[in-house]
């Protein structure tokens, strides 16, 4: 089996960038690179999901978290409706994934939504609150509250008793919120 093809499929990602794809086979050259995506894309190794990103599984059996992540490109993280609503926080479902980034977005991608609120780089890298799990940064409750505020401060939290304030408090502290 092709060497390129082995790396490809011993990854345990899913999803890459063209960038990522010259990294992981170490192509430095733009011609080389370009030519062996075609292929793989004519072959389905791998799918484009948009210009520029490819997948090896299908548009429908992607994560759509992880999906929103790869489509912004940098340092971004799932907070405020979306983990809110799975907190129980809020009872309604938001109509689209919510991430937080440096730059503002809207995109829609087989048939999910998201929406990329834009947050200075002085408070977007802290990273308290913000944790890595299965490969990609998800804030914790408390931050998810804390960003929410920081877009919204008179923003509508339905069940308040779920909320620790101290921790929520604790964190704005240490981003520099307040």
């Amino acid at each position: 089996m092709n060497s390129r093809l082995d790396v490809l499929l011993k990854i345990d990602r899913k999803i890459f960038h063209t960038q990522d794809l010259a990294l992981l086979w170490e192509i430095s050259n733009r011609n080389t690179l370009y030519t062996t995506i075609k292929r793989y894309v004519q072959r389905g190794i791998l799918i484009p999901i948009q210009k520029g990103l490819y997948a090896t599984i299908s548009l429908e059996k992607l994560n759509p978290q992880k999906l929103g992540l790869s489509l912004v490109h940098n340092y971004t993280y799932i907070s405020t409706e979306t983990v809110l609503f799975e907190e129980g926080v809020i009872l309604q479902m938001p109509e689209c994934i919510t991430l937080v980034s440096a730059k503002s977005m809207k995109i829609s991608l087989g048939g999910q939504s998201y929406l990329v609120r834009k947050m200075r780089d002085k408070f977007l890298y802290q990273n308290e609150g913000v944790v890595e799990k299965n490969g990609f940064r998800k804030t914790t409750l408390e931050r998810a509250i804390a960003d929410m505020l920081y877009f919204n401060p008179r923003y509508y939290f339905d069940e308040k008793d779920f909320i620790n304030w101290k921790k929520v408090a604790e964190i704005q502290k240490r981003v520099g919120f307040k």
